[in-house]
């Protein structure tokens, strides 16, 4: 769980210090800049929350795992 808020951190760390350098740096409208910046905001979210459905069925996957050793260690008894 800490690693994935690591990451959570550093992409939402990332993103703001891009969407800052955009606004700064780019000589582009008002309009062409916000339908960037639009863009990028829905690719970073797209991104959570796959990394969220990754960790998601990983968390799944242990569960599973932890259960049916649980099961077994019952079975011997």
């Amino acid at each position: 769980m800490r690693k994935f808020l690591s990451f959570l951190g550093g992409t939402l760390m990332g993103a703001l210090v891009g969407a800052t350098l955009a606004l700064l740096l780019t000589p582009s409208s008002g309009e062409t800049l916000r339908t960037q910046i639009r863009e990028r905001f829905l690719a970073l979210q797209d991104e959570l929350n796959q990394a969220a459905e990754d960790r998601k069925i990983e968390l799944e996957n242990y569960l599973t795992t932890l259960r049916q050793q649980k099961s077994g260690v019952q079975l011997e008894k």
